[in-house]
């Protein structure tokens, strides 16, 4: 099939900037761009602007904030996933979106090929193609950082300035960083960072006040869940986007959520990140906090076994998987009775644990005390418990 039209995944960076012309010049083709609006900010408006100057006659520009937060991370947080133990996967968890929407607007289009910009090392070209691929295995994928002659992005910078590409930045010899964002985080990679020992410049962070400079007053917060997911906040019901965004806005005040981390991607390379999850740092630690009281043991650390898979599969890209559906269906099982409410202070990049509640509590609070407890439980059958478990030790061969 010639290929006469392609839909490319549109940031209004530098990247897809430069892709946009190369792919018409290459390919002598129409381009229409889409860009997906899950609460980045104000650069959707900059993208628009941009598209348009590069001749861009088909421009799709769409608010998913809602979708991306309800079907996507919300879901996600009833695992509890953190990658490697740290990261918040807020890179990962919107690529699938954004590979859905490419692949709808190709077929809408008439089309069989979709463009995005991830580079040739990185995890998103595996996520958006893999996505994609589930979506639709016939589609065509074009993937510039592996094919074109550019090496960096003072290459790119050159080759803009060389086309009248408008870009935000004045390079010099200084590399810019790399970064991602959405309403549930912002990511840095590149620049200073490629050095592992070199500390972030303050500069860099973009949401979130530093520990120094963060709010010297606390504040207390009650968050309300049911079935695993936030509905209210301070006992105010709101849609899942502005309870994310509620809790952006004080963790960001109090110095919440910024993570330094060296990652293993899936391709094979360690790479280091920066990451901004203000919101998201204290959903998870509440989250945690409501299941603590409603999950039996033995579920919950099931659940906590299967969770390091989970994340992992969302990671590398396999979202529209058969494995991550039957998982999410797990996971979802487990929070029909995480429901109640958390009390959490915030202050000092610490998001405090000072409370949580349930109508569906397993915590018995006659049998835990260190007071009477009136026979509900007798200390000697302890004693019998321990002889069986320790039946294997003292049994093992030295």
């Amino acid at each position: 099939m010639k290929l006469k039209k392609v839909v490319l995944a549109y940031s209004g960076g530098l990247d897809t900037s430069v892709i946009a012309k190369w792919l018409m010049e290459k390919y002598n083709c129409e381009v229409i761009t889409f860009t997906a609006d899950i609460g980045q900010g104000s650069e959707i408006k900059d993208a628009k602007i941009k598209a348009k100057k590069l001749g861009i006659k088909k421009i799709y520009i769409e608010d998913l904030t809602e979708v991306f937060v309800k079907n996507y991370v919300y879901p996600m947080f009833r695992a509890n996933a953190l990658y490697e133990g740290e990261y918040f996967l807020g890179t990962s968890i919107a690529r699938p979106l954004i590979s859905k929407r490419l692949v709808e607007i190709a077929k809408k289009e008439g089309t069989a090929y979709i463009c995005h910009g991830a580079t040739g090392k990185g995890n998103d070209q595996v996520r958006f193609e893999l996505s994609a691929y589930a979506l639709n295995p016939k589609i065509n994928i074009i993937a510039p950082w592996r094919e074109w002659a550019f090496k960096s992005r003072k290459d790119l910078v050159r080759y803009a300035k060389l086309n009248k590409i408008a870009i935000d930045f004045d390079l010099g010899n200084k590399s810019p960083y790399s970064m991602d964002a959405n309403i549930l985080h912002t990511s840095y990679e590149g620049g200073i960072l490629e050095d592992p020992w070199k500390n972030p410049e303050e500069s860099m962070w973009l949401r979130t006040k530093s520990i120094e400079k963060s709010a010297n007053k606390s504040d207390i917060i009650e968050l309300d869940f049911k079935d695993g997911d936030i509905i209210k906040f301070n006992k105010k019901s709101m849609s899942p986007a502005n309870i994310l965004s509620k809790l952006n806005t004080l963790a960001a005040k109090h110095g919440i959520g910024r993570a330094d981390i060296v990652e293993n991607r899936y391709i094979g390379i360690k790479s280091r990140g920066c990451y901004e999850t203000p919101g998201g740092t204290i959903y998870h630690k509440a989250h945690r906090a409501i299941e603590s009281i409603t999950i039996d043991r033995e579920l919950l650390h099931l659940k906590e076994d299967i969770v390091n898979k989970y994340a992992r599969l969302i990671y590398n890209g396999y979202w529209f998987s058969p494995e991550r559906e039957a998982l999410q269906k797990f996971i979802d099982n487990s929070q029909k009775n995480v429901s109640g409410t958390v009390r959490v202070k915030l202050l000092k990049g610490n998001a405090i644990i000072l409370g949580r509640k349930s109508p569906y509590t397993l915590y018995n609070e006659a049998i835990s005390t260190f007071e009477n407890d009136s026979g509900d439980y007798n200390q000697k059958d302890a004693e019998g418990f321990i002889k069986v478990n320790s039946l294997r030790l003292k049994n093992r061969k030295k």
